[in-house]
């Protein structure tokens, strides 16, 4: 098996980065429509897609050849794209941050209003007219 040239590996990571932005772009949509065995397998191929392009990152900090071509601005232009990418990955996961955080507290909101409504449906009084009220069943009150 022959060595990669650093213009290989350089096409390679762009690659990976343009997989990555595409996977982002996936990620929102998938959590919007709130589809928790789309996350999941979604995540796994992300993680995969990361872990391949941390190794490939690592490799190429080793090559001797390769940090000199890029040293030396050989690349630069490929080199700029990559940043250029890079950068939209990160504003990209930002954004799917806040869709959860949103998403996260939409859900605890609805949960609080659920919880509110059962305690009201299941207030009682007491034998001395005071309201009660709580999960009787669990033998829990307010």
């Amino acid at each position: 098996m022959t060595a990669l040239t650093a213009e290989q590996l350089i096409a390679q990571q762009l690659q990976n980065l343009q997989q990555l932005e595409d996977m982002l772009v996936l990620e929102k949509a998938v959590l919007q429509k709130q589809d928790p065995e789309d996350l999941i397998s979604l995540t796994q191929q992300k993680k995969t897609l990361l872990e391949t392009i941390q190794k490939l990152d690592e490799k190429n900090a080793q090559d001797p050849i390769f940090k000199h071509e890029i040293e030396s601005g050989i690349h630069q232009k490929k080199i700029d794209e990559i940043e250029a990418i890079l950068i939209r990955c990160k504003n990209k996961n930002h954004v799917n941050g806040q869709v959860i955080q949103q998403s996260s507290l939409a859900a605890e909101r609805m949960k609080n209003s659920l919880l509110e409504n059962h305690n009201r449906s299941s207030m009682t009084y007491n034998s001395k007219g005071k309201k009660s009220g709580g999960l009787s069943s669990l033998g829990i009150k307010a």
